[in-house]
């Protein structure tokens, strides 16, 4: 049996407290339950690992709400002590996780054996968007549309740019990973490496210091992803960059060589094309591969268009360097240029972990194995974001970090991941959600299917670019919107309506039917949602 307890909002008088604890008793699970107008409390004795969200449920039917007492013993916690939850790593999901739990009653250490706030703050999403941004405005001073204003090719001080993007990266990772550590007594930090020892050991080792051992109730592996390094022959004895490397130059190349082909690998070759660099992307098969098949072919027309080479289908079979340029051996010949960006993709760090003896399942990338519930094949150890087998994207891992907590307090909160948006920050960016129309098929549906050129979006008129698309796949026995694709500027900004549209499985005539703000490239998904069943080109401008 556990104790749980409650602070309850709602309530007006006594009759309030004692109709809630005779509701209470007759949930299945519950032993006994004492409700306090006064302090405005519940104190319910239920099974062991009875979830506190059924409980809360069962109060909010009643017309009030509930908040869960973080001063309770969980389930597992022994004599009386907080929950001890240990976290290997200090990202998005780390902390996420980690201030969840804490909310709920337990106290957390974390381990990280590098610098505190994982890949997005440091040398993934806030750097790179910056990096991304600057670009974008250099190259809109000199490739803009507007005939009647003035283009030049800007200056670019590479070292003050690169200056202020980590002063913003310091910032950030003082205000959300840093200053919650400094403010938060039952947070503790750990340097070091983790190992499992066994399924409730970790052992870590910092640079310095002797091994130390720490036991845990719950543990949560939220350890990220590194850059892969193919194993090209000659590759490992050049100078050649990762996205991290890239992103802390503290010049642009004159010749960039880019091998991969999907986000990182486009929105860098991008972003220093347009800071002045030539670039030669290097595909193993086309843009976005993953994607809609017109996704690729129109990014790649955009990306063409603006001066950049890209190889398709091409192999690297081995790489030299000479002092001062790299040479890569391919079909299409020798391929040079003064700096080689490697972005082929990222790898879970989960090797020398140990997981092996804690019993955690993996698969063959090295992956994290996890159900919807964020759990391992142990049922204690829990793991969250790009560590495991789940999408690579923060809002994924911060959504599992909140969920893994949750359900590691005896919760049962799954992730669902039918409606999730993907972003690639390129010009034009894309942005999809939901099903493309093969991978619908592939799963047994009837589908229809709608593209929309941006030619028909009169905001993409008169910001005088037309580059880009927006498809719709809908289930064509319901009528009901299963998917998503957008190629544009502002797909980022656009692809929410979307992703809220399919959450509640609208069909194409609602959201055709909606009101959208004139004037706006969103309006574009009431346009390509109205081709199912009328011809756009024919409704006046702003026709409902």
């Amino acid at each position: 049996m556990q104790t749980l307890d409650f602070h309850v909002t709602g309530m007006t008088c006594h009759r309030c407290a004692t109709s809630l604890e005779a509701i209470l008793v007759k949930v299945p699970g519950v032993r006994n339950a004492t409700v306090s107008y006064a302090k405005r409390r519940a104190s319910v004795g239920t099974s062991a690992g009875m979830a506190a969200d059924t409980v809360i449920q069962a109060i909010r039917a009643k017309g009030y709400d509930a908040h869960f007492d973080n001063k309770v013993t969980q389930p597992g916690a022994k004599g009386g002590q907080a929950l001890k939850v240990l976290i290997i790593g200090s990202g998005s999901a780390s902390f996420a996780a980690a201030l969840k739990a804490i909310e709920e009653g337990a106290t957390v250490t974390i381990i990280e054996a590098g610098v505190v706030g994982g890949t997005c703050v440091n040398v993934g999403c806030v750097p790179s968007k910056i990096l991304i941004r600057a670009a974008q405005l250099a190259h809109q001073q000199s490739q803009h549309p507007f005939f009647a204003i003035e283009r030049y090719v800007p200056t670019i001080n590479r070292a003050a740019l690169l200056a202020q993007q980590q002063s913003r990266v310091e910032e950030l990772r003082y205000a959300k990973y840093e200053a919650i550590l400094e403010s938060s007594p039952k947070m503790t930090l750990v340097r070091g490496r983790a190992r499992f020892i066994d399924a409730h050991t970790i052992e870590v080792t910092s640079d310095t210091g002797t091994p130390q051992r720490f036991g845990a109730d719950r543990i949560l592996i939220a350890t990220g992803r590194s850059p892969v390094i193919p194993s090209t022959p000659g590759l490992a004895d050049t100078p050649y960059w990762t996205s991290t490397t890239a992103l802390l130059a503290d010049q642009a190349p004159k010749h960039l060589l880019v091998c991969g082909a999907s986000v990182v690998a486009l929105e860098l070759a991008q972003a220093f094309l347009r800071l002045g660099s030539k670039v030669t992307l290097i595909a193993r098969s086309t843009l976005l591969s993953k994607e809609d098949s017109a996704i690729g072919s129109g990014l790649q027309k955009a990306l063409e268009a603006e001066g950049m080479r890209i190889l398709s289908h091409i192999q690297i079979n081995n790489v030299h360097y000479d002092g001062n340029l790299f040479h890569l051996e391919t079909a299409a010949g020798i391929i040079s240029g003064d700096r080689l960006l490697i972005a082929t993709g990222r790898d879970a760090n989960t090797r020398g972990l140990g997981l092996k003896a804690a019993g955690v399942a993996t698969d063959a990338s090295g992956a994290v194995i996890i159900d919807q519930y964020m759990r391992t094949s142990v049922t204690h150890i829990f793991a969250a974001g790009d560590c495991t087998n789940q999408p690579q994207y923060v809002y994924v891992a911060a959504a599992a970090g909140t969920r893994a907590a949750r359900n590691m307090m005896g919760g049962n909160i799954a992730l669902d991941l039918t409606a999730m948006p993907a972003v690639v920050f390129t010009d034009p960016q894309v942005a999809t959600v939901g099903l493309t129309e093969a991978d619908a098929v592939a799963e047994g549906f009837e589908v229809d299917s709608r593209l929309l050129t941006l030619e028909n979006v009169p905001r993409a008129l008169a910001n005088f670019d037309t580059t880009g698309f927006i498809k719709l796949v809908i289930d064509k026995n319901t009528g009901r919107l299963i998917g998503a694709q957008i190629l544009s500027a502002e797909a980022s900004e656009m692809i929410q309506t979307a992703v809220l549209a399919i959450r509640n499985r609208m069909t194409v005539q609602e959201l055709g039917d909606q009101m959208f703000p004139y004037m706006t490239m969103v309006e574009g998904l009431k346009l390509c949602a109205q081709t199912f069943f009328k011809d756009v080109t024919q409704l006046s401008c702003c026709a409902g």
